[in-house]
């Protein structure tokens, strides 16, 4: 997300680091500045803006002894897109009684009804509502449908009625909420590829009948400057009061992220950061700022991990994990539940200084699922006694997963050496001794990474992940330096030596045979 705009902006900044702020070095980096943002698809009017403010707050700092001009630049330019893109504002206006009732707005393609979608189960899962969701899109060949597919996925109620027209359905909507006492509206409605005369009507005459309490305009974020456009057009039209951004996760620039809010006047309240029906967020400004910076997210990936991870299995595997007792079973159940909080790509994007370096790292995307193919296609017996897992074993396991046998080998190497620096931590007594302990597991972690730094760093710690460092995330197999990981794998025999030993090893086993 928004790589391309994180590295120039980091480059930028890196470049200033040990001079001092001049007027000359401040006019230089504005000018950077600039181009970096009209790069990223931002509007024309926004940049100038944006750059005025910057070398305005830049000459005006007062210069701190010890602080470089590299520092000091990325808290004025922090403060500034924070600024730009802000405030915070994803609270909903709900009705005190009767239904809230939000609709959703915008062009075809936009990601409208899968955003009907995550925002039901928003405010199911996060806000305890009961949500309806209503087929107002009679334009879109299968919108319907799809609205249908999704509403059984989340168990959400679908409203439509045929020989309606969108009008109708909205309004006959309002009644049948009140019957099956739903308390939120959800309203999706028909898009154009374009914004025209009939749409707009259509949308007015949906407004008149339903009296939204928030209309929102879904706007697709890899579009840039033609999103910006577009919303400001409907908030011509529309008294919209919020804007949600999709497929953020995708080849984004950022310019409509940093654009829509300046132009249209309108918070963005909500950001759809993939496909799934839970990746949807909440908009925060000062997290975005950071992440563009290649600060990265720990709060927002903290926030994730709180939705996704079960307190009292994380509480089971701690305390496995201090009894030396963690299995290859409980690692795969850990795994999953990394999974459920984003590709291995996203959660490395939220961590400070990987944010520009992301794109540069070999992550393939399916780094997590090597991994749990290779333990998936072990026995139970296998899972919970590895040491069992003999050469044929192993030849076995590599075929049902597809893999090279390498790649079995690393995995069950490496998770022997986690459970030897368990064992040792289990040893240590006393208040002393298990520092001492967790400090030779660090280490032992240490020497697990690539010397050359080609696995990625410990990530910060997640509550309630298991952690025998203080305040990092174990290092377990597959993940920063493990198999599956990103970058390079410990250093080991080249593929010729393998050959060779493999060839010497058949010869010993004839001799052996012919005596």
């Amino acid at each position: 997300m928004l790589g391309g705009l994180t590295k120039r902006l980091t480059d930028i900044v890196s470049g200033l680091r040990g001079r001092k702020i001049t007027e000359e070095v401040i006019k230089e980096t504005s000018r950077e500045i600039r181009r970096a943002l009209l790069e990223a698809d931002a509007s024309l009017p926004v940049v100038k803006d944006f750059e005025k403010r910057v070398r305005e707050a830049a000459l005006g700092v007062e210069v701190i002894e010890g602080v470089d001009a590299g520092q000091m630049f990325t808290k004025i330019v922090q403060d500034e897109l924070t600024d730009l893109m802000g405030p915070v504002d994803h609270e909903i206006a709900w009705k005190k009684s009767g239904a809230t009732v939000i609709l959703m707005s915008g062009l075809q393609g936009s990601g409208k009804t899968t955003t009907c979608g995550k925002l039901a189960r928003y405010f199911r899962e996060r806000k305890k509502k009961r949500p309806m969701l209503v087929a107002a899109d009679l334009q879109r060949p299968a919108a319907i449908e799809q609205l249908k597919v999704l509403g059984r996925q989340l168990d959400v109620p679908v409203f439509h009625q045929e020989g309606l027209t969108p009008p109708q359905v909205c309004e006959a909507a309002l009644g049948a909420a009140r019957e099956q006492k739903c308390d939120v509206i959800i309203l999706d409605t028909a898009g154009r590829l374009h914004v025209d005369d009939q749409l707009m009507g259509e949308l007015k005459q949906i407004a008149d009948k339903t009296k939204p309490d928030e209309t929102f305009f879904v706007c697709d974020a890899m579009t840039g400057q033609d999103a910006v456009r577009s919303a400001e057009a409907f908030s011509k039209s529309l008294e919209l009061s919020g804007v949600i951004l999709t497929k953020l996760d995708g080849d984004a620039r950022g310019g409509a992220a940093l654009s829509v809010k300046a132009i249209t006047g309108k918070p963005v309240k909500f950001v759809g950061v993939g496909e799934k029906l839970d990746r949807l967020d909440e908009f925060h400004p000062d997290r975005m700022a950071s992440r563009i910076l290649g600060m990265g997210d720990v709060v927002g990936l903290v926030d994730r991990a709180q939705q996704v991870i079960d307190e009292k299995e994380q509480a089971e595997m701690q305390e496995k994990l201090l009894e030396a007792n963690f299995t290859l079973q409980d690692f795969l159940s850990q795994l999953r539940q990394i999974k459920k909080m984003g590709s291995l790509k996203d959660l490395l994007a939220h961590i400070p200084g990987l944010g520009g370096q992301v794109d540069q790292m070999d992550i393939q995307g399916d780094e997590l699922v090597i991994v749990e193919s290779i333990i998936q296609s072990m026995t139970a017996k296998e899972r919970q006694r590895p040491e069992i897992i003999n050469t044929s074993r192993r030849r076995r396991i590599a075929a049902g997963a597809g893999r090279p046998l390498e790649a079995v080998n690393d995995l069950l190497k490496q998770f022997k050496q986690m459970q030897g620096m368990m064992q040792g931590f289990k040893k240590q007594s006393g208040l002393f001794g298990k520092l001492k302990g967790m400090r030779d597991m660090k280490q032992g972690m240490d020497q697990m990474q690539d010397p050359a730094g080609g696995g990625v760093p410990g990530m910060p710690g997640l509550p309630g992940m298991p952690g025998g460092v203080p305040g990092e995330m174990p290092q377990i197999p597959g993940l920063g330096g493990g198999p599956g990981a990103p970058g390079k794998a410990k250093a080991g025999p080249s593929k010729e030596e393998r050959r060779k030993k493999r060839k010497q090893e058949r010869q010993r086993r004839k001799k052996s045979r012919r005596r």
